[in-house]
């Protein structure tokens, strides 16, 4: 079978790679590789390749529902997660994004995004085998796992790094390291840097080598060099290996910066895509049942170049960041004008681009809105902005929300926000104050972020403790390890005692729990959520109501959402018929939908 599929596309990758490397043994090493990894794939993971190549949209089905969680928190470690699928299986999971999890060094090791080992799970978190038998679990429920692979850096205590530091010459060669200031002077020059605030600059001095050492993110995560050709057989050999033990998505991390030129700001690089997309061509070789997740924040219209083209694809999917932040702006303003703008953008790029939806990760919010777009609406970006993160900091005046800030720079005023979405929606607030009409409207809110989030094209991705309405945990403060990083006020223990709630009427766990469940039911039950449904924003006359109709044949779905706390009126004048609210059972007709405050709607044309 891997024959078949090596005359597919090995024209393609020895072109891709001889431009890149020029180098026709580290090539035809690259190729036995290959060949071993397919030799060692598990005959299971063979029989869904084969499924998968049959269906190659499988991650496009209506069907799909993920989360995303850190197994150490949500459940001690891997073998506390294989005890507790029954309540994955429960909210009818279909894809599992388990947080880093691979050998990293403690305390510092940017939430796991400095590895040590790519084919060793942390001692603190499992061992290799419970990686095997979890997934294993997972397909036998129909959930396929996702895990993050770090494609730009190691952690400075690798066996790469560490051999690079006792002098060896072939492990300097993989990173990038200078003896004097003269080229890291030149790239310092047009690189920005990530992090100018926590890790100013982009190189760091190493004691052991007597070099600068290219880190763009810490200065304990050093940079890979890509220009030497057995980083990426490397590379390749890390993400099979873990591909045999069963992962079936690799979201893969920081991938726009793997490449570094001299004169560039070493982003977003032509070389880039062209390892990406010798990474989707080898997997189609050796495990087709794999799919490529892109972590890429930029504006959607510059997107497309990491989906590749129809001839020469490479990510399945990326997330989509900037609807996160728009439907987060649009909650704080009460005003859908920049969401509804920012879809239409998304709706008008090519129909390979597919995007992860979600309302929270564990990551934080920020603020990267289309700056000329709010200036075309007279609305001021520098003081939206600061509005935003003082309102979901709950420092600004009715704010319903409780978060913290991220990142704050005094002089340039920006910010980022953390949070769980019940917290910045406002339970936590009125669950402290005792006042049970604001924990409802919280609720309320929670809800309808949900069922707006849901009506846009892609899947939905859940964040662990969401689904119960879990708050910020602030006991992170206590610990020195995490007490300089908000982030920690969101990444914190799950509540299984409030999971349980769930199944009390009257709690909030149960109210976010089943209005949840109904949306995906719908999501399932509904042709107007399948992947080849059309897509658009309709405009609702009114900038508090924001709406997408969703069409299949003859079918038709109106998705509608309030982002006010008053009640609101939405015309859609041309929209003829009667319509039925799958929620409330009412018939409605669109040329004037009363809606409640935060009232969403889903409209079957009957």
């Amino acid at each position: 079978m891997i024959e078949v599929r090596r005359k597919r596309h090995e024209n393609e990758l020895h072109e891709k790679y001889m431009q890149l490397y020029h180098n026709e043994q580290c090539y035809e090493e690259l190729m036995q590789s290959l060949e071993e990894a397919y030799q060692n794939r598990p005959a299971e993971l063979r029989r869904l390749d084969n499924k998968r190549e049959k269906e190659p949209n499988w991650y496009r089905n209506r069907n799909m529902l993920g989360i995303t969680m850190y197994p150490k928190l949500f459940a001690g470690g891997l073998n506390g997660v294989i005890e507790h699928l029954d309540y994955l299986s429960e909210q009818k999971i279909t894809y599992l994004h388990l947080m880093p999890l691979l050998k990293m060094p403690h305390p510092y090791n940017d939430g796991g995004y400095a590895v040590e080992d790519f084919k060793q799970v942390d001692p603190e978190i499992g061992t290799n085998e419970e990686l095997e038998k979890l997934t294993k679990e997972l397909r036998k429920r129909g959930i396929s796992l996702c895990l993050d692979v770090v494609m730009n850096h190691t952690a400075d205590t690798h066996e790469w790094a560490m051999r690079a530091k006792r002098g060896e010459q072939e492990y300097m060669d993989r990173y990038q390291c200078y003896e004097t200031r003269e080229i890291p002077d030149q790239f310092e020059k047009t690189m920005p840097q990530v992090f100018p605030e926590t890790a100013p600059g982009n190189f760091t001095w190493c004691e052991e080598m007597h070099r600068h050492v290219l880190t763009t993110f810490y200065p304990y995560q050093w940079d890979l060099n890509y220009h030497n050709p057995k980083v990426f057989n490397e590379m390749i050999g890390n993400i099979l290996y873990l591909a045999n033990m069963g992962v079936e998505v690799f979201r893969i991390d920081a991938v726009p910066y793997i490449w570094k030129e001299l004169g560039t700001n070493c982003r977003n690089l032509p070389q880039v895509h062209s390892i990406v997309r010798m990474l989707r061509m080898i997997l189609e070789m050796v495990c087709p049942g794999v799919i490529l997740k892109g972590e890429v924040v930029m504006e959607p219209k510059e997107l497309p170049v990491y989906f590749g083209t129809e001839q020469e694809p490479e990510c399945h999917m990326l997330y989509g960041v900037s609807s996160m932040v728009n439907l987060w702006a649009a909650l704080a303003t009460r005003d859908t004008r920049m969401l509804k703008h920012q879809m239409d953008v998304i709706h008008s790029l090519p129909k390979n681009c597919y995007f992860v939806n979600y309302l929270r990760c564990h990551d934080d919010i920020g603020w990267g809105l289309d700056e000329e777009q709010e200036k075309k609406l007279e609305i001021d970006p520098i003081q939206h902005k600061e509005y935003l993160y003082h309102f979901f900091e709950g420092t600004y005046p009715y704010s319903f929300a409780r978060g913290e800030l991220y990142n704050y720079d005094p002089v340039t005023k920006d910010a980022r926000s953390c949070g769980t979405t019940a917290s910045l929606c406002g339970i936590e607030k009125g669950g402290f104050e005792g006042d049970l009409e604001q924990v409802k409207q919280g609720i309320q809110r929670v809800l309808m972020m949900h069922a707006a989030c849901m009506s846009m094209e892609g899947f939905v991705m859940l964040s662990s403790g969401d689904e119960i309405g879990q708050v910020n945990d602030y006991n992170y403060k206590k610990n020195p390890d995490t007490a300089a990083d908000s982030r920690y006020l969101h990444r914190s223990p799950f509540q299984w005692e409030n999971a349980e709630k769930r199944k009390k009427p009257g709690t909030v766990q149960h109210a976010i729990w089943n209005g949840l469940k109904q949306m995906e039911e719908f999501r399932r039950e509904e042709n107007c959520f399948g992947e080849t449904a059309g897509i658009s924003t309709w405009d609702t006359g009114n900038s508090s109501v924001f709406a997408i109709r969703r069409t299949a044949g003859r079918e038709e779905l109106i998705c509608l959402a309030n982002f006010s706390e008053y009640g609101q009126n939405a015309w859609l004048n041309c929209l003829e018929g009667e319509y039925e609210d799958l929620f409330t059972g009412e018939k409605l007709e669109m040329n004037s939908v009363w809606m409640n405050p935060y009232q969403y709607r889903w409209c079957v044309k009957k």
